[in-house]
């Protein structure tokens, strides 16, 4: 028995009980979009529940069951009940884990032969990496040059063929694409791959027998193929439950598809949720979701900094940029239906760069209205200097970072700017500050407030 490939090609079905319950959507094969997407994929598939069971039994002792946890500090600030489903515990820290594992238990002999090959910044690549060599299956990872080192390590550690290539993951891909046709390898597509989504959708059964009677799943969306997954089995389990997506502003790819009514090319910017940072949804993901998605909003880059402030000052845990989407929204009154509601939001990954994380800290205090950086003129002569850090030291205000800058002020030489960055215990606090500031010295210039604003107010 075989198949048509969207590239017209014919390759030998897979045995798997999964296979014959996927169902094609009405989009075709030659739809526009098939090719820049996913030539490796069937378009048009619909995973369906049965697809997500399966996996679910296929992977089950591979795939460790993560944790589903009340936040009690973090329910008490949204006025909400918050459960929080911790991926990142997972061993390569993210959800990839499960459609990769899923995917490579269902490549036939053959295919396990020749291997598999992908291109990933990260989390897939890793996940790919894991799990191939659990199983004995050879895996390529072409990776960008913008990938991190300390991931490139981790997926030849695993014993991952690393091929570092491109400037971006597009770049990449084109060139495991062309690994592909001379090495007869597998392409496992990330997040379009009808395995990977349905490997995926496993997290969603997990949440409906972990905890009872829930409103809402809040799920981060980047290619689309957590939240097809994830809304196939919930919506399965429990008709009621919300599914609400959540998409960095500064890469709204599904929100896009959404408009278009098809996966389209969306802008995409730098991000400090970067694996979300897919400029078209997969076609597979896309037709999967489209009917049981409920509402999808956008978060700021400021609020998803300061998400990930929350979670490690109140729940110990450091989450990427990509996996605290959903308590961004929370946070930023996103979601205001889901107020007295039982809530679970998906912390679906953990990889971040620690330099990273210093700046992501950084941005969350200023975003948290923590953090005050301004400029001050002060006397030149003894005591000018005792005089602003004696105030600071009077307001409770802790020093990070100072400057003397005597040239570049011209009208007055006998008097010196000083750019200096406190931080204070709130935004009230940093109030405080300004009022003392403005009051006791002259040409005081605030810089980086939490609304990004430039004030400059004058003292006596």
């Amino acid at each position: 028995m075989t198949e048509e490939t969207s590239a017209g090609s014919k390759r030998k079905s897979r045995s798997s009980p999964a296979t014959n319950h996927i169902k094609r959507h009405s989009i075709s094969l030659n739809h526009p979009i098939v090719t820049e997407l996913a030539p490796e994929c069937n378009a048009g598939v619909r995973v369906t529940f049965r697809d997500v069971t399966a996996a679910a039994y296929r992977t089950k002792s591979g795939i460790q069951k993560t944790p589903l946890v009340r936040s009690g500090a973090l329910s008490s600030i949204l006025g909400l009940e918050l459960y929080l489903k911790k991926e990142y515990e997972l061993r390569t820290g993210s959800f990839k884990e499960r459609g990769a594992r899923n995917a490579l238990l269902k490549l036939n002999e053959e295919e396990r032969k020749v291997g598999v090959i992908a291109a990933s910044a990260g989390n897939h690549a890793l996940a790919l990496a894991y799990h191939g060599g659990q199983l004995g299956i050879n895996v390529t990872v072409v990776m960008p040059v913008v990938a991190p080192i300390m991931k490139i390590s981790q997926c030849q550690g695993m014993g991952a063929n690393v091929i570092v290539h491109g400037a971006t993951i597009a770049e990449a891909k084109d060139h495991a694409m062309t690994i592909k046709e001379k090495g007869g390898q597998i392409y496992i597509n990330g997040y379009d791959h009808p395995d990977i989504i349905a490997g995926q959708g496993t997290i969603g059964l997990e949440i409906c027998s972990q905890v009872e009677d829930i409103d809402a799943i809040i799920v981060p969306v980047g290619g689309a193929g957590l939240i097809a997954g994830v809304a196939v089995a919930a919506k399965n389990m429990n008709p009621d439950v919300k599914i609400i997506g959540v998409e960095a502003m500064r890469c709204k790819s599904y929100t896009e598809a959404l408009k278009a009514g098809k996966p389209v090319r969306a802008a995409t910017h730098v991000s400090l949720a970067d694996g979300l940072a897919v400029p078209t949804v997969g076609l597979n993901a896309f037709v999967t979701a489209q009917p049981l998605v409920d509402k999808i909003v956008t978060v700021s880059e400021k609020a998803i900094a300061l998400a990930i402030l929350r979670l490690i000052e109140m729940e110990k845990a450091v989450v990427e940029g990509s996996g605290v989407v959903g308590l961004a929204a929370l946070l930023d009154g996103l979601l205001p239906e889901l107020k007295g509601k039982k809530v679970v939001t998906i912390l679906c990954g953990g990889n971040i760069d620690t330099t990273v994380l210093g700046r992501c800290l950084e941005r969350g205090l200023a975003a948290d209205g923590r953090l005050l950086s301004f400029t001050v003129v002060v006397k030149d002569a003894p005591g000018g200097m005792n005089s602003l850090t004696q105030a600071l030291t009077d307001s409770g205000a802790s020093i990070k970072d100072i400057l003397h800058e005597r040239a570049w002020l011209l009208e007055d030489v006998f008097a010196v700017r000083v750019r200096c960055m406190v931080e204070t215990r709130n935004s009230d606090h940093t109030e405080e500050v300004k009022n003392i500031l403005t009051t006791n010295f002259r040409h005081v210039e605030f810089i980086g407030m939490s609304d990004h604003s430039t004030d400059t107010l004058q003292g006596p």
